[in-house]
């Protein structure tokens, strides 16, 4: 029993001075290489808020002019002046182009000579008739033909009153069909006028579109050859279903900023789905683990000092500026905005700034 107890003595004595060599050990190799402490990354943040989500489409569209006219004569005629040239502008009621009729006018000429001996033979036969001498039939003859003389020369001078082409609405004269000189006929143009001052612009939407848009709703066109865009309001929306594309004509009306032009391509961006009152993120705080899982980071307070919390979500409607969560956060909660990427979860930050603003 002695020797067992010098034996453990001697263990337990060697065993101390293990231990403190060992702390000495430890102690030189602290001094030599101390443990690296892992420095607080600089961090913003904001509050988590409900808000409206508003999730947009964008269409293709092209600006359209609501008053384009071809005009032309209503007479058959040689054009022997043209007073407007290719990019002018024109008022409503100008001379755009004058006839020579000089046909009609001697057709004219001849049927008063025809009238005026249609007019004397008709005198005559109603004094015979009068007098109770003569044919009925004769009577009746010599008035027809008298009556058919003066309904041909009032055509013929309704068509002469045709030789000038007026402008029917201001606008620019966008082409010309014809030239001084050359022979018109009813039915053929001879300018083409467009009004640039009352514009649209028209796209064809996808028939599932049909309860998204309404009239007079406000929407976001934006015309990339320019880099501008305008804001205006849903004035049409087409009655009919087009069988080839399955889609309908919406129309908004739009003002000239003296660029805009019939036929420019634009982006017509609807506001398809709305939902009220939801906690939205913007879609650059949205991370994403390898297995799928969607995390943000919040900010976890521990007796003064700040840390990184992963926090794991549940997403639903996305849009360019703003996606929806479904679960994961609440209002009130605060979320760490620039610095939260190559964060870990517990890593320590410091937060330089607050932002109270809606994050979505």
């Amino acid at each position: 029993p002695e020797a067992g107890k010098r034996d453990l003595d001697s263990s337990l004595v060697g065993s101390e001075m293990c231990i403190r060599d060992r702390s000495e050990i430890d102690g030189k190799l602290q001094e030599v290489s101390p443990v690296m402490v892992k420095a607080a990354a600089l961090v913003t943040t904001l509050h988590v808020r409900k808000a409206d989500f508003e999730h947009f489409v964008a269409m293709q569209a092209s600006v359209q002019s609501d008053e384009i006219v071809r005009l032309g004569s209503e007479a058959a005629g040689r054009i022997v002046s043209l007073n407007v040239e290719e990019g002018q502008n024109v008022k409503k009621g100008q001379l755009i182009a004058k006839l020579d009729l000089d046909v009609l006018n001697k057709q004219v000429a001849e049927l008063q000579t025809s009238l005026s001996l249609a007019n004397d033979v008709y005198d005559r036969q109603q004094r015979l008739w009068d007098q109770k001498i003569g044919s009925e039939m004769q009577y009746l003859q010599a008035k027809n033909n008298k009556e058919r003389l003066e309904k041909s020369i009032d055509v013929l001078k309704t068509q002469i009153s045709k030789a000038n082409v007026y402008a029917p609405s201001a606008g620019v004269v966008e082409r010309l069909f014809m030239e001084k000189g050359e022979l018109a006929s009813p039915g053929m143009p001879i300018v083409e006028i467009v009004n640039t001052n009352k514009l649209k612009v028209v796209a064809d939407l996808p028939e599932n579109y049909l309860k998204s848009v309404k009239r007079g709703d406000a929407v976001d066109i934006f015309f990339p050859a320019l880099g501008d865009s305008v804001q205006g309001r849903v004035n049409l929306i087409g009655r009919t279903i087009d069988p080839s594309n399955r889609t309908f004509k919406v129309e908004v009306g739009v003002r000239n900023n003296g660029y805009l032009k019939p036929n420019l391509l634009a982006s017509m961006k609807i506001n398809d789905f709305t939902e009220k009152d939801v906690v939205t993120i913007r879609p650059d705080l949205l991370q994403q683990e390898v297995g799928g899982k969607n995390f943000v980071f919040l900010v976890r307070e521990d007796n003064g000092e700040y840390f990184a919390k992963k926090q794991y979500i549940e997403t639903g409607a996305s849009g360019e500026k703003a996606i929806v969560v479904t679960t994961g956060l609440k209002p009130g909660d605060i979320l760490i905005d620039k610095g939260g990427r190559g964060l870990t979860d517990g890593d320590p930050i410091e937060l330089t700034s607050k932002n109270d603003e809606n994050n979505g």
